[in-house]
């Protein structure tokens, strides 16, 4: 029995327009309305739009815009595919694809993934007129959320947004040591499965992701499963094939070769193309290969034999070793270490954490649960600071036992 998504009552009440500031669990909300200028560099005071549809939204920012899109046009899909390489989609292989029985349409769209606050999510660098037929009637006809991501602004689950963007309403997509674009959050809107948040093509260059290495396909009336062993035959091993109306009630497509491209940055640079497996439990079972290249077992000082990515070790060592000859060994208890390469998901979600690429570790667990100030020794947080990692006692929800390789440095 196929499973669709309706756009009853839920998703109209997910659909909430950034129109009025309010405070809530995990603090401030962003900022309701456009930046001004530049989108590193939020407004003084910006113009706060009306709340009807037919209001022109202004440009947020004029250096990331795309043409407004206009009037939504054309009839509505349902979103039951989504296919990602991690290379542009050939115009070939696209046209078999359109040719295959049961594929009603497509839509060409860029998929990356940003590590934020540990968790790794999903980003669609999308063209708006386009996009917004594939989603929920509720969110396609709003027309001020499409003409917000064109002006260059952010649309994004409002529990993200909640999460993540800072009393101005800016959300950085990477980490401020890597110079990493911020963006305004223009909309709040129930995205579709498997993708976090959206932006316009305009930003695929600063994010230093692809504008064209996705495709959604609606199959229309047909279950799309049917067609599940034909396209994935078509696409090869190398694309990540994934049924949407099943990761719509599950959560992910249990069947899928999962694909993470991380974007820019030192996680992207070091991570590269990420393929994996869901295996249960929440853990994950990452490709053979990439596990061989990458992930090591090392003895390094204070922690001793730690398994890891093959690149956090230079910048790990040096900063043990710092700590100890500061006189600050005492300030880490090896028998309080939670692990560094764990592949599996952030408990209770299906978003991928660092662990997973062997890029983070978690030190004096005991007394440094998440949403405390922690215990941690500052001159130890300083010392790795120092070395390249974020901390996450710095995060609005905190994290003070996490710390991530954010910046690569040379050592020695």
């Amino acid at each position: 029995m196929r499973v669709r998504r309706g756009p009853g009552v839920a998703a109209a009440a997910a659909l909430t327009l950034l129109l009025g500031a309010c405070s809530g669990e995990g603090g401030a909300e962003p900022d309701p309305t456009p930046a001004a200028g530049k989108s590193d560099r939020p407004s003084a005071k910006p113009q706060k739009p009306e709340k009807s549809d037919a209001t022109v939204v202004p440009v947020a920012d004029p250096d990331h815009a795309v043409d407004p899109p206009g009037k939504r046009d054309g009839r509505l899909w349902s979103a039951d595919i989504l296919i990602q390489w991690d290379k542009t989609i050939d115009d070939d292989l696209l046209k078999q694809i359109e040719k295959l029985k049961g594929v009603a349409h497509t839509e060409r769209i860029g998929l990356g993934q940003v590590s934020l606050e540990n968790r790794v999510l999903t980003v669609a660098a999308v063209d708006p007129g386009g996009y917004r037929n594939f989603t929920t009637v509720e969110v396609a006809d709003s027309q001020v959320t499409w003409d917000r991501v064109a002006g260059g602004e952010l649309a994004i689950d409002q529990k993200d947004a909640k999460r993540l963007a800072d009393k101005d309403g800016m959300i950085r997509l990477g980490s401020p040591d890597d110079d990493a674009p911020s963006l305004h959050v223009g909309a709040y809107v129930p995205q579709i499965p498997t993708v976090d948040m959206v932006v316009n093509t305009a930003w695929a260059d600063d994010i230093e992701m692809a504008t064209d290495n996705g495709l959604l396909i609606s199959t229309d009336n047909i279950t799309p499963a049917t067609i599940r062993k034909p396209l994935e035959k078509l696409v090869g091993k190398d694309a990540s094939v994934q049924m949407l109306d099943v990761a719509s009630v599950l959560g992910l497509d249990p069947d899928a070769r999962l694909t993470a491209i991380p974007t820019g940055g030192s996680i992207g640079s070091v991570v590269g193309t990420y393929r994996y497996r869901v295996i249960g439990g929440g853990r994950i079972a990452p490709e053979s290969s990439w596990v061989a290249a990458n992930i090591r077992t090392e003895v390094v000082p204070i922690l001793g034999s730690v398994t890891c990515h093959r690149d956090l070790f230079p910048q790990l060592r040096a900063a043990l070793l710092e700590i100890q000859q500061s006189g600050l060994a005492a300030e880490i208890h090896p028998d309080e270490y939670a692990g560094c390469y764990y592949p599996r998901f952030i408990a209770n979600t299906t978003s991928l954490s660092n662990h997973s690429f062997g890029l983070a570790l978690d030190l004096n667990v005991p007394g440094n649960g998440r949403g405390t100030v922690g215990e941690m020794n500052r001159a130890v947080v300083a010392i790795f600071e120092k070395w390249g990692f974020a901390w996450g006692g710095d995060w609005r929800y905190t994290d003070p036992m996490h710390f991530e390789l954010s910046e690569i440095k040379r050592v020695g």
